[in-house]
C-alpha cells in the first residue's frame, strides 16, 4: 500500500521559480483536489471554468482501490490537459485504521442510504489531511484557491463534509499561512444533491466514464457499497445509465 511516483510528486525549484513568475500577470491558479470520483471530476470542470489555470492533487491513503483511483485521477487530469500533478501519499492513515476503507480486517458495509449513523468507510479526519497538503502546495506555488468536491448529502456520515468543517479549515488556512499568502477554500458542489452534481457535469461534459467511485471494486464496482448506492441512485434520477460497469 501506499508509496508514490516520485516523477509526479514533486516539482523542482526551477520548476517553482518559473511557474511564480508566469503567474505573476494577474492569472488565477487554483489547487483541485482529485480523487478519480464523481463529485471530484464535476468540481474540477467548475474549477477549469471558473479559473486560468489548474494543478490537480491526488492524495493516496493505503484505501482499498487506490490503484484504481489513481488511474482514474490521470484519465481526467488528462481529459482536463492539467500538467501540473501532484501525487502525495499519506499511506500512515493504514496504520492509525478505524475505517473499512483502510483496513482489510473491517468489512465494507452493504449500502443503507436511510441510516443516520457514521458509517464504516468513514477515515477519521481524512479532509484535514488532505487539505493540509493542498493548503502547503497552494501556497508554494501561489494558487489563489483550493477546490475540494464535498458534499453535504454525505455529512450524515462523513462529519468532514460539513460546510462548518470548511469554514473551520478557511480560518485555519487564513491564520496559519505567510500573510501575503490568500488561499481560499471553494466548495461548489456541497449543497448539491448527488442528481444535481450528474446534471452539472453534463452541462459542463465532465468525462463520467472516467471516474471510479466504487470502495472495494477495481474492475467493476460492486454496486452495493454506499458510494455505488449514491451513484447508481443519481444517475437514476436524472434519469441517465451510469458510464462505467457494475459486477
Amino acid at each position: 500500500m501506499g508509496g508514490y511516483d516520485e516523477k509526479a510528486f514533486a516539482p523542482t525549484a526551477e520548476e517553482v521559480e518559473a511557474e511564480l513568475a508566469q503567474l505573476d500577470d494577474g492569472r488565477t491558479l487554483a489547487v483541485c483536489l482529485v480523487s478519480g470520483g464523481m463529485d471530484s471530476c464535476v468540481t474540477a470542470a467548475i474549477a477549469r471554468e471558473e479559473n486560468d489555470e489548474l494543478a490537480f492533487l491526488h492524495v493516496s491513503y493505503g484505501q482499498r482501490t487506490e490503484a484504481r483511483e489513481r488511474q482514474a485521477f490521470e484519465a481526467l487530469a488528462d481529459a482536463y490537459g492539467v500538467t501540473k500533478r501532484f501525487v502525495a501519499s499519506i499511506e500512515y492513515l493504514t496504520r492509525i485504521g478505524g475505517s473499512s476503507l483502510t483496513d482489510e480486517r473491517i468489512e465494507v458495509a452493504e449500502a443503507n442510504l436511510t441510516s443516520r449513523e457514521i458509517p464504516t468507510s468513514y477515515v477519521p479526519f481524512r479532509n484535514a489531511h488532505l487539505l493540509a497538503i493542498a493548503t502547503s502546495w497552494a501556497e508554494v506555488i501561489n494558487a489563489q484557491r483550493i477546490y475540494i468536491g464535498a458534499v453535504a448529502e454525505d455529512s450524515s456520515g462523513y462529519p468532514d463534509c460539513r460546510p462548518e468543517f470548511y469554514g473551520a479549515f478557511q480560518y485555519a488556512v487564513d491564520v496559519g499561512t505567510r500573510p501575503e499568502t490568500v488561499v481560499e477554500i471553494r466548495t461548489p458542489v456541497i449543497n448539491l444533491r448527488k442528481a444535481e452534481i450528474v446534471q452539472r457535469g453534463l452541462e459542463l461534459k465532465a468525462p463520467f466514464e472516467l471516474t471510479w467511485s466504487c470502495y472495494q471494486g477495481a474492475e467493476r464496482a460492486c454496486g452495493r457499497c454506499d458510494s455505488c448506492a449514491l451513484r447508481l441512485r443519481a444517475f437514476a434520477e436524472a434519469g441517465l445509465r451510469d458510464p462505467i460497469p457494475y459486477a
